[in-house]
């Protein structure tokens, strides 16, 4: 028996033994995360992201006075740009080839031939595929901490955990657009050929397209604002800053008038932001895939 052969036997005996609506998104998710243990983008991104958090971690210990929450606080600070570069590109790159891949393979369409819903089929892969995000990112975060706690001790571990929950919820939004950007291509390339437009865009075009435009149009300090935490990327780094209980000012004037306009209600609004982008972009996959006449 072929190898896809006996993944369609194991999915067909899992799914006929899940009738449910909880059950049969499961059953997806639990194929879907074993097929992710097994890639090899799985054990790329995880070596990389690993080696690189160690990486920024001896940075951080370098130097004098770099001790207990110098050690966890600095590599905190130290990972924010390496996470804003390549958690997006995992994510989306993951998600882009979830539902086009599996339609160009032609599997899309024997799983839809299983007593089981479209919507089923979406959140079964984009929780397996979440929970495989959430584990590749936990083992180079926790390298990295093991490290820091040999080196300098545990004190400013909560920062840490801080940014690690940020960087989750970061990963899970890209997911979702990811999974969107699949959803409507036909072919894997060109679903990974939107998604590094899209991380291009998210990455670098926006922040100086958000510079020319506050140029160019006299744009206020509010609207500046506004536009900034549009992009999630924005909202993340924000919230990591202000989270860990440093001030928005190194930002210039918008931080500055993020802090003293909102208060205490910014990490609300920054996270809520985040979470924003983890439900609408996978809210309207299931809208537009569940409404698809064919495959």
């Amino acid at each position: 028996m072929s190898t896809i052969e006996l993944k369609r036997s194991m999915f067909h005996e899992a799914v006929s033994k899940s009738p449910s609506f909880i059950s049969g998104v499961c059953s997806f998710a639990k194929r879907e995360f074993r097929d992710a243990l097994s890639s090899k983008w799985f054990l790329l991104y995880t070596l990389a992201f690993t080696i690189l958090a160690v990486g920024v971690s001896y940075l951080s210990l370098s130097g004098v006075g770099s001790h207990g929450f110098a050690g966890f606080g600095r590599t905190a600070a130290g990972l924010l740009n390496l996470i804003m570069l390549v958690v997006p590109l995992m994510a989306l790159s993951a998600g882009a080839g979830s539902i086009a891949g599996e339609r160009e393979r032609g599997t899309l369409l024997y799983m839809l031939s299983q007593p089981v819903s479209r919507t089923q089929v979406l959140l079964g892969k984009y929780l397996g595929l979440g929970v495989a995000l959430v584990c590749s990112l936990c083992i180079g975060f926790g390298v990295s901490a093991a490290v820091l706690a040999w080196r300098a001790g545990g004190v400013g571990v909560g920062s840490y955990a801080m940014l690690i929950g940020f960087t989750s919820m970061l990963a899970l939004a890209m997911l979702s657009l990811g999974i969107l950007i699949s959803v409507v291509s036909r072919r894997s390339s060109v679903a990974t050929g939107i998604a590094l437009f899209v991380w291009l865009s998210l990455v670098f075009v926006s922040d100086l397209g958000l510079m020319a435009s506050s140029v160019l149009f006299k744009l206020r300090v509010q609207e500046i604002f506004a536009l900034a935490i549009v992009n999630p990327l924005q909202s993340f780094k924000m919230g990591v800053i202000v989270n860990m209980n440093a001030s928005l000012d190194v930002l210039g004037p918008v931080g500055a008038y993020a802090s003293q306009t909102l208060g205490d209600a910014l990490p609300w609004i920054l996270g809520g932001t985040l979470g924003a982008w983890i439900i609408f972009p996978l809210g309207l996959s299931i809208l537009l895939f569940s409404r698809r006449s064919s495959v």
